[in-house]
Formats: structure tokens, C-alpha cells, sequence
């Protein structure tokens, strides 16, 4: 199978998952990245090119807001993101649509020709 299908099709839900891993608190890039792959059995796995351009798209409309982490000894800062009240308004819509479109498309493929 040609899988430009499958990456349109993956494209279209990428907003909507990283706005779920981040409802329960505030992650790192790599963690979500982490997250996205365990949580999803390997279907999604994203790479930082992908990722963030996301992260910034949800901030700039003000879904996410972020905040570097202070050095701790050896530790690196890093930029953590967290979802807004916004977001997480977004975030429910948004399944409340994927959810009619994905009723929509299973009514579509499991009808008998």
C-alpha cells in the first residue's frame, strides 16, 4: 500500500494527541514524542521536525503555553509545554468531532456493496 495515505490520514490528528498527552501535565519534546509511540503501539512516531512546528501552531494560537525548566545540578534546562484552559476546550471539541467523522467513516466502510 502507497503510504501517503496513511500519513495524510495521521497528519490530520496530530494536533488533537499532542493536546491529549499534555492534558494530564506538563511535558518536554521528547517525552511526547516518547509518549506518542508507546501510547499509540508504535503508530505514531514522530520525529522533532514534526513535533515542534505542532507545539508552536497550539501556541501561537494559545492552546499551549511553555516554560524552560531551571539546570538542577547536571540536569539541562528544558522547555516544557502545558495545555491552556483553551486547550483543553479545543482538545474536547476536537474529539467530539473526530469522533462524529470517525462514526461517519466506519458507517461508510463496513456498508455491504
Amino acid at each position: 500500500m502507497n503510504d501517503k495515505y496513511e500519513k495524510q490520514m495521521k497528519k490530520g490528528v496530530l494536533e488533537m494527541l499532542v493536546l491529549k498527552l499534555l492534558s494530564g501535565e506538563a511535558k518536554y519534546g521528547y517525552q511526547i514524542i516518547q509518549e506518542m509511540k508507546e501510547k499509540s503501539e508504535e503508530v505514531f512516531i514522530l520525529k522533532d521536525g514534526t513535533l515542534y512546528p505542532i507545539l508552536y501552531r497550539l501556541e501561537d494560537d494559545g492552546l499551549v503555553e511553555s516554560k524552560w525548566s531551571e539546570a538542577e545540578g547536571r540536569q539541562i534546562p528544558r522547555k516544557y509545554y502545558q495545555i491552556t484552559v483553551a486547550g483543553v476546550q479545543t482538545c474536547e471539541e476536537i474529539q467530539q468531532v473526530w469522533e462524529k467523522i470517525s462514526k461517519g467513516v466506519d458507517h461508510i466502510m463496513e456498508e455491504k456493496q
